[in-house]
């Protein structure tokens, strides 16, 4: 089961939770390109896919929990799409450029160069949310932020669905 539920007037929030599974990730971008069809919001979903495999593939590489699950949560406030993904380690990641022909730690890079703003945040209980924004087209560009920040961290959470 999906839940999806309005948070204040114009938004909605879609909560997915997934396995500590590679097989989560295409899993995840699928429901997030349903989920943006639905709102109409297809001229992002390309962008919005590679914000969460990079986001949800750390958390399933670095941030595994024995008994926890990884939880995804998609809203739209206005013209803006959230995508966060919570997990339950504390274990916060580092943006860095790797060296180069290096094959992996391009990810928060990739994030830090397509998102309209990204960052850490804490959430209720153990962990954090790491999340990104991208614009919906004819929306606002956003500021091109980066880094950690605090207080715009996740919003209520529910059931959701246990995926993979």
């Amino acid at each position: 089961m999906t839940e999806t539920y309005g948070a204040s007037p114009g938004e909605e929030i879609v909560v997915l939770r997934w396995r500590y599974v590679a097989r989560s990730v295409p899993a995840a971008r699928r429901e997030l390109r349903r989920t943006l069809e639905r709102w109409g919001w297809d001229a992002v979903a390309d962008v919005a896919a590679l914000l969460l495999s990079e986001l949800l593939t750390n958390a399933v590489r670095h941030a595994r929990v024995p008994g926890r699950e990884i939880e995804t949560r998609f809203s739209r406030v206005g013209r803006v799409l959230r995508i966060e993904v919570h997990d339950a380690s504390e274990t916060r990641p580092l943006m860095g450029l790797p060296e180069e022909g290096a094959e992996g730690g391009w990810g928060l890079p990739l994030v830090d160069s397509l998102a309209a703003g990204w960052g850490i945040g804490d959430r209720r209980g153990p962990g954090k949310v790491v999340w990104a924004e991208v614009a919906a087209a004819g929306g606002p560009a956003g500021e091109g932020r980066s880094g950690e920040f605090f207080g715009r961290g996740a919003t209520p959470g529910g059931a959701g669905r246990l995926v993979g």
